[in-house]
């Protein structure tokens, strides 16, 4: 029984329990479920606007830190770690798609990826970027400017930067509701194939219903 018990607690890369959350203590305070994954495990969160979905994920990746409660990935508290070594280890474990698209517009598309290795603490390897660049159909815009991709390469450079450092986890805000039915498809199943390239756990928060078929994991807020 006791080992059953040890093993239990080695595979569950993220756990959460009792997390709220106050802007100000004139706010409401958010009050979030608690969530179990184990390795490989995907989660569909859902809630409409208002709802505290961008809250809930910032809580997730250690940006916000939380009134009550614990965020554990991979047997770490983050809720417990210095400024320092949460933001080494969110540059190393947690992959971030955002809503709003974060690239540096100064750089190319090859030297963006090459700065979020660097930032990673994470050897950059040409042929590993090319690969990622190759399965996002963007090799042929490594050397573009930022500004120079359209919204769609815009998006799949967002996936890119989120999974160059292999993650073991990667939180996505909102990655296709702005997006017609073809490219939600696309998105989604893009980010589903790069979680399983790396081995990673997949979080999405959204208020978008379609993409609810791909997740065998969902919880609504």
């Amino acid at each position: 029984m006791a080992n059953s018990k040890v093993t239990d607690i080695i595979f569950r890369m993220i756990q959460t329990d009792h997390l709220t959350f106050q802007y100000k203590k004139t706010d409401r305070v958010f009050r979030f479920p608690d969530i179990t994954l184990s390795k490989q495990e995907h989660l569909l969160i859902l809630g409409e606007s208002g709802i505290g979905k961008t809250t809930f994920l910032h809580l997730l990746a250690g940006i916000l830190k939380p009134n009550t409660g614990k965020v554990v990935i991979n047997n770490v508290d983050i809720t417990t770690l210095k400024a320092n070594k949460l933001d080494l280890f969110r540059g190393q474990n947690i992959g971030l798609v955002f809503q709003k698209k974060h690239a540096i517009t100064s750089l190319n598309v090859l030297e963006n990826l090459e700065a979020h290795l660097f930032f990673s603490e994470k050897s950059k390897h040409l042929n590993k970027i090319e690969t990622v660049l190759s399965q996002l159909d963007l090799l042929d815009f490594k050397t573009s400017k930022v500004n120079a991709l359209s919204e769609g390469q815009l998006q799949r450079l967002g996936i890119a930067l989120a999974v160059i450092h292999e993650p073991q986890v990667i939180l996505a805000d909102e990655p296709t509701s702005s997006l017609d039915d073809t490219n939600c498809k696309k998105v989604i199943e893009l980010l589903i194939e790069q979680a399983a390239q790396t081995q990673a756990n997949l979080i999405v928060i959204t208020h978008d219903h379609r993409i609810k078929s791909y997740f065998q994991n969902t919880i609504t807020l």
